[in-house]
């Protein structure tokens, strides 16, 4: 095949899958509804068990249900009839993928699931299967054709499989009153968690607190800015914050003038600072860094001064 021949058969290959899809939406009717009740209803967690690809499928619907408020478990069909059974508790909900209904694993499983006596949901290519037969509800994951050439690798009826297990995750979703901030409970290490759980407090170095005097002289304040590596001090008099010093003043004050020697920090501060109480949202922080166009701010905690927050701290939580 040429360059050519390659981009178009990647494109078809696309459409095809996208076309399998598309026609799941005739598939859907009231057993999609009464798979989700199952669910929704269920004391339990949802069990999701499969063989080969649908395995791999299986396992990132669980992934989905976990992570969107529905407790769920990954259990392989053949390691299921060596001990993983054990898994299963009285309220649980089972959903068993598989293409055919018919391979050996799940005629083995099956009948041990039914002993259980636990609700079960099957998602398969074909109705008239094993699997389809002895489960409690169907969902018709049918595909005409795989998108593999040789009509073999399991493509399109997985990702069919996948988008199935995705809706009934996100109509669980949308009937829960599922929302960002429940997301981000199960996403603390997410961008989302992130902008909805982080303070200020936690993103300053209480180790790196630069402060200079209203009358240290320029050398200082130099020294402490460099040290502390924030570009910013605060200047204090009798305790208080009464001005802030950035790199940026340093740079304008050697430009304008031939003699620093005899200034002060007094003489070169920026009064009315923009302050923030550590308690304050991170993401907060960074709308105030944006809305003012500057870098950092001025951290307190109960009036006191805590620190300095910089928008590099931000960034590098994925804050944005």
């Amino acid at each position: 095949m040429n360059t050519k021949n390659i981009i178009e058969f990647g494109k078809e290959v696309i459409n095809l899958q996208a076309e399998s899809v598309k026609n799941l939406v005739e598939l859907v009717d009231e057993n999609f509804e009464k798979a989700v009740n199952l669910i929704l209803n269920s004391n339990g967690r949802v069990i999701v068990t499969g063989i080969g690809k649908s395995a791999i499928i299986a396992n990132k619907i669980v992934a989905t249900l976990n992570s969107t408020g529905t407790p769920s478990i990954f259990m392989h069909a053949a390691d299921a009839i060596h001990g993983d059974l054990g898994i299963i508790k009285k309220d649980d909900i089972i959903i068993c993928i598989s293409k055919s209904g018919n391979t050996q694993e799940i005629k083995d499983l099956v009948p041990f699931l039914n002993m259980k006596k636990n609700p079960l949901i099957a998602i398969t290519g074909d109705v008239d299967s094993f699997l389809a037969k002895n489960s409690t509800v169907v969902l018709n994951s049918h595909v005409n054709i795989e998108v593999c050439p040789n009509n073999l690798a399991p493509t399109n009826s997985t990702t069919a499989q996948l988008v199935i297990g995705d809706a009934i995750a996100v109509t669980l979703v949308k009937i829960k009153g599922f929302t960002s901030h429940d997301f981000a409970k199960f996403h603390p290490g997410g961008s989302l968690g992130k902008k909805l759980y982080l303070k200020v407090k936690d993103l300053i170095d209480v180790d790196a607190r630069p402060m200079v005097l209203e009358d240290d002289n320029i050398k200082s304040v130099i020294i402490e800015i460099s040290n502390k590596m924030l570009g910013i001090t605060p200047v204090f008099s009798k305790n208080l914050i009464v001005g802030v010093i950035t790199d940026g003043d340093l740079r304008r004050t050697l430009l304008n003038h031939s003699d620093i020697s005899i200034l002060k920090a007094k003489d070169i501060m920026s009064i009315n600072p923009k302050i923030i109480d550590s308690e304050t949202m991170a993401s907060k922080a960074l709308e105030i860094m944006k809305g003012n166009k500057i870098s950092q701010l001025i951290v307190t905690t109960d009036n006191q001064y805590s620190g300095v927050i910089h928008i590099q701290s931000l960034i590098k939580e994925g804050i944005s």
